[in-house]
């Protein structure tokens, strides 16, 4: 008897004992962090639901109506594929803008990118007030009003252009170039004119992110044998601003697919055998002249693509540097 006692205060039945719980989901877990952090979350609702309702609705609006014929008259009326079939088998002009918008992000989204780092480096070495000063002037051009006025005086088609009267002055031609009617110039000049206009919202981004960079670092590396300003732009200046870096790209890869005013005030709407032609001049053509919404929806949703496309690619690039 005495045996069983000792067996049974070894061996003690907890039958108050609460059952095991098992590893959390997902959702629990980040119900658990959004009721822990509810007043944050609470003061982000106004801007939460302004973007939902600007931004997110009508980009899935967007893709819905770019499956139906829509022509701002008549109830939309679903028809599958067949914009997106007659935009990539039929309509050629769509190709031309294609093939433009990609040469144009190309080039303009890259060297803008890379023009507004490097100046904004340069000029964050200057003394305080001579930095202020120079940041207006490199800013200048992208909040001036009316800013295509002086390139339509440099490449005027006439003798009394700039381009045109330099080159008959030192007789380089002898005859005045139509500069934006023919077809082999107005590209060149669009991607001039807009890298002359990029130096805007990354170009601030930069000038306050390289602000931030703590000094300390510095020290500490020329103490682990950084030895020259090379490395220290690529171990410590850029890994301690990607936030900026990636909200730089995100802009600048914007504004190199969403190209339109320079092309519309420079060449025209449309231009000349539709040679300055870009993907949003054509969503504009069937968007707000013609009214074919389901088309210039598939127009839209097909730049949209395009443009997330890239910009994952980008931040997938920048997650390298510093490595």
């Amino acid at each position: 008897m005495s045996n069983v006692i000792t067996k049974q205060k070894q061996n003690p039945v907890t039958m108050t004992a609460k059952p095991s719980l098992g590893p959390q989901s997902w959702w629990e877990i980040n119900w658990q962090s959004m009721k822990a952090n509810k007043h944050g979350y609470v003061l982000m609702a106004p801007y939460m639901l302004l973007f939902l309702m600007f931004t997110v609705l009508p980009v899935l609006m967007s893709v819905i109506i770019s499956f139906t014929y829509f022509n701002m008259l008549e109830f939309p009326k679903f028809i599958g594929w067949q914009n997106y079939s007659r935009l990539f088998l039929e309509d050629d002009i769509f190709l031309i803008a294609v093939k433009n918008t990609m040469l144009f992000a190309a080039i303009t989204g890259p060297v803008s990118y890379l023009a507004c780092f490097l100046f904004a480096w340069i000029i964050n070495e200057l003394q305080p007030k001579l930095r202020a000063f120079m940041t207006l002037i490199f800013y200048a051009p992208s909040i001036s009003g009316n800013v295509f006025f002086i390139w339509l005086l440099i490449f005027s088609g006439d003798r009394y252009g700039i381009a045109n009267g330099f080159l008959i002055k030192w007789s380089f031609i002898l005859e005045p170039i139509q500069w934006l009617k023919t077809e082999h110039y107005m590209l060149a000049i669009i991607i001039l004119v807009q890298l002359w206009l990029s130096l805007g919202t990354g170009f601030l981004v930069f000038i306050a992110g390289l602000q931030t960079v703590d000094k300390t670092l510095y020290e500490a590396g020329a103490v682990d044998g950084i030895k020259n300003r090379w490395q220290e732009l690529w171990y410590i200046t850029l890994p301690s601003m990607r936030p900026q870096l990636m909200f730089g790209a995100v802009i600048q890869l914007t504004t190199a697919f969403a190209v339109a005013d320079v092309s519309i005030n420079l060449a025209g709407f449309p231009s000349v055998n539709y040679a300055a032609e870009t993907i949003v001049t054509h969503l504009m053509d069937f968007g707000t002249i013609r009214f074919e919404m389901g088309f210039a929806s598939a127009i839209a949703t097909v730049l949209f693509t395009l443009m997330v496309g890239t910009n994952l690619i980008v931040q997938r690039l920048l997650r390298k540097v510093g490595e």
